[in-house]
């Protein structure tokens, strides 16, 4: 018991007669680097935080995207990319043209509804005969901006149907 207490009492007086001075905590500057040991940049903790969460909504426009699959469903269906905004068909052939074969590749690049935030290349392939290997392909800008119209105009239906809906 002697022992203890002799213990306690030199803790207390050599803690007493210290010259250090008791400050204030640092104001917090921000994450720390894991590499140089700066302040700045990401913690870790933001960049869990940001991979690990869901996204609440579509990062391009809803009924663009909704009008460009109405249209692009015309054709088989190779790709989609739902966040980057892409849709990429097949290689499609009409009956009456098998010589030349046709691939869309569509953009919704924004999430208003404007005529700018639609991208549609056309991709066209042709052969000299059935047996033939297919030529290079091309784009064609003309019936790539005729699809751009389509979609517009399905979305404006879209719009217009959705608007009545709730308007009942």
């Amino acid at each position: 018991m002697k022992a203890s207490v002799y213990f306690f009492l030199s803790i207390f007086l050599l803690t007493g007669c210290t010259s250090a001075e008791i400050s204030k905590p640092k104001q917090d500057e921000g994450p720390v680097s894991l590499i140089t040991g700066e302040t700045g940049g990401w913690s870790l903790s933001d960049f869990m935080a940001r991979s690990g969460s869901q996204p609440t909504s579509l990062p391009v426009n809803a009924i663009l995207w909704r009008a460009s699959l109405d249209i692009a469903a015309v054709l088989p269906i190779a790709d989609i990319d739902t966040f980057g905004g892409t849709i990429v068909t097949d290689w499609y052939s009409l009956p009456e043209k098998p010589n030349e074969r046709i691939k869309l590749t569509i953009f919704v690049v924004d999430r208003e509804l404007r005529a700018d935030a639609i991208k549609v290349i056309v991709h066209v392939q042709s052969r000299a005969n059935i047996e033939g290997d297919w030529s290079a392909n091309f784009r064609d800008q003309e019936f790539g901006r005729r699809l751009e119209d389509l979609i517009l105009n399905r979305a404006r239906e879209i719009r217009a149907q959705s608007l009545t809906d709730i308007a009942k």
